[in-house]
Order: C-alpha cells, then structure tokens, then sequence
C-alpha cells in the first residue's frame, strides 16, 4: 500500500460552548481537542488502514503530548515531528456563528509547527513518501511553504503522485509566498479536491464546469469537489459522478472536509470503485460532525461501512 504523508500544522483546539461572534468577552470554552487541517487529514488515513506519517512539530508541554499520543494511537508515523523546547503547541480558538460560519483565532506562525525543524527525521519521512498530501492551510510561514513545494516535485520526480486541498482561510490568506506556492502546488497536482467557491477561485474561472475543463485540460486526473450538505462531485477524463450527503445531527462541523479527503484519498489510491469511495468518503465526512471535537469522529473503513449502511442520504 502506498504511503501518504503530510506537512503542517498541529494544533490544539479550544472551542467556545455557545453561538456568538468572535472573542470579544469573557465565555465559556471546551477542550483542548487535538487538531490542525494536516493532523484530522491524516488521522483519517490512518484509521483506514493506510501507511502514512506527518511531518510537523510541537511544543514541549501538554498540548504537544495530547496530540502525539493520539496519532500514533490511530496508527500515524509521527517520527517526523520535532519537539521544540523553545516554542508552544500551536492552537486554534473556535467559535461559531449563530449561521453557521466560524470565528478563528490561531497561533501557528509564532508556534512550534510554524518552525518546522528540516532535520534528518524529516528528510526521512518525506522521503518514504509515495504519495504527498498539500493542505492550503498549512502554507503558513516561509519554512513550511518550502517544505511542501520541495516535496511536491521530489514526490513527482520519482513518480509518486499528489493531493491538493486549497482550505483556502482569510485568516492565512497574506501568509508570505502563499499565492504563489499554491499556483505550484496546482499545476503538480493529481487529484484536487476544493470545498464550495474554493473551485472557481484557483482557477479563475467563470463557472465551475469552466474550472473542471481547465484543470482537466492542464494535467489534473482527478477533482472532487466538495459541497457540504449537497453532497460532492467527481469528474476525470472519462467520467463524472455524484455523492449525496447524509442526513445527520451537527454537533461540531469542524474537520469534516478533512476527514472526507483522508478517507477518500486512502481509498483513490486503493483504485476503490469511484462511487464507493465517494459514499463512505461522504460517510467519514458526516460521521465527523456528529462528535465534538474535529478529529473526534474519524472513523476505520468498517465503522465507515456500517454508518453508510444505517445513515439516511439526502434525496434518497
């Protein structure tokens, strides 16, 4: 089985327990739960049962410990993340909206994963990569943007292939170097898998089936396109496809995105049915938003299997 690796951030997430906008007086919070767009990614990749590792650092403290143990608990590598005695676990405080929509305050610049250590223990790990998994959101800081371009073309290189997930967050948005790397990234990319406008907004396009043409057009075999409760589409060369969502009850959205990309980039690279992969790629998504917590609800492919299984899908 090939293997999938990761590079960015690992965060502790402190979530605020009512509805509100921003942080701007004294309120209730919970956790801290691990976390980081890169770290719920993989962890979902390793329930599934496929090889991977991260590449990242922590703190030397609490929070630091509470996400180590949990990935190598769910079976992730986690030989490449260095332990920064001079730097705190990055974190993310949360808040929702009454709508929705979500309120971040993040410290991942001037944290332990916004200085990754570019050591032997990374180089190894980024060498044992088979296939390279590139979160948007990870593209932070100068280091780890490099990190994940140079990676990009070593894994292409040697005929490995790549994922790319935009996780495009206005909080990150003027991170040095981030437009231009994702431009890279794009161009390098086999299977992208933007959420909602994300879509029209690396391409330029128009339209979404504007973009789907041009980024098949350009080299891209793969885009899953991810719509929340309407579910996701597929499209390659020779096909396109529907997945419809599940109809659960939301407790916490947060890593649901995630979630559905480690189980269906483990599953793609399986070359799983394209219609399967899609149903209990939705399935981890969903189930993620049922627990509190955003890596809470990741899932192995049975329990994956049983969710679909028993889970009403909207329009059926």
């Amino acid at each position: 089985m090939r293997k999938v690796v990761v590079v960015g951030e690992i965060l502790a997430e402190i979530m605020a327990t009512e509805p509100g906008d921003g942080f701007d007086a004294p309120m209730a919070l919970v956790g801290p739960y691990p976390s980081g767009a890169p770290a719920i990614f993989i962890d979902q990749v390793a329930r599934m049962g496929q090889p991977c590792a991260i590449v990242s650092a922590v703190g030397n403290d609490a929070f630091g410990k509470l996400n180590l143990d949990r990935l190598a608990t769910d079976g992730v590598d986690t030989s490449g993340i260095h332990t920064d005695d001079d730097r705190p676990t990055g974190t993310a405080f949360v808040r929702y909206r009454p709508d929705g929509a979500r309120d971040f305050v993040f410290n991942i610049r001037h944290s332990a994963c916004g200085h990754i250590s570019d050591g032997p223990a990374t180089r190894q790990a980024l060498d044992s990569a088979d296939h390279f998994h590139v979160m948007g959101s990870s593209l932070s800081s100068p280091e780890v943007v490099r990190l994940n371009v140079e990676t990009v073309n070593a894994v292409k290189a040697r005929g490995g292939s790549v994922s790319f997930d935009p996780n495009l967050r206005a909080e990150l948005l003027d991170a040095p170097g981030l437009r231009e790397a994702m431009t890279h990234i794009l161009a390098l990319t086999d299977l992208f898998l933007p959420s909602g406008d994300e879509l029209t907004q690396m391409t330029g396009a128009n339209t979404p089936a504007e973009a789907v043409a041009k980024l098949l057009k350009s080299g891209v075999k793969a885009i899953v396109h991810k719509r929340g409760t309407d579910g996701v589409a597929y499209f390659d060369a020779q096909t396109e496809q529907q997945g419809a969502s599940f109809i659960v009850e939301e407790v916490d959205p947060t890593g649901a995105g995630d979630c559905f990309g480690g189980a269906f980039v483990a599953l793609w690279l399986r070359g799983m049915d394209i219609a399967e992969a899609l149903t209990l790629a939705c399935a981890a998504g969903a189930r993620s938003v049922t627990r509190r917590g955003p890596m809470e609800g990741a899932a192995t492919l049975e329990e994956l299997r049983d969710f679909a299984r028993t889970t009403e899908r909207r329009g059926q």
